[in-house]
């Protein structure tokens, strides 16, 4: 059987922010209806101490590619439409795991 990881990141740019705070008013919401909205875990990764740009992540996981790559359009389009920040850099990818193992692989 195989398992899916669909895995989403982006760069949120805010160059009108004057503040860490203020930065994190306008992200830490989104983040949070993504959460509660849809089967993904998420996080933000990158520009944590930057006051113009903060880079998200996303994954999630499934037995069906096309259910987790409609997942990430999911998300994709919130992202673009819930939050006052450009999107600007987004990368996007799909594992395919088959259960198959290699050698010094096992735990």
């Amino acid at each position: 059987m195989k398992t899916y990881v669909g895995v989403f990141t982006a760069r949120l740019e805010t160059p009108w922010v004057t503040s860490l705070k203020e930065k994190r008013a306008v992200i830490r919401p989104v983040m949070e209806r993504i959460k509660a909205r849809f089967p993904v875990s998420a996080a933000r990764v990158a520009g944590l101490d930057e006051h113009g740009w903060e880079q998200v992540g996303f994954s999630v996981v499934g037995g069906d590619a096309e259910w987790v790559d409609g997942v990430l359009d999911a998300v994709e389009r919130f992202l673009y439409a819930a939050g006052e920040y450009r999107v600007v850099v987004l990368a996007r990818e799909v594992l395919v795991f088959d259960g198959t193992m290699i050698p010094g692989g096992e735990r």
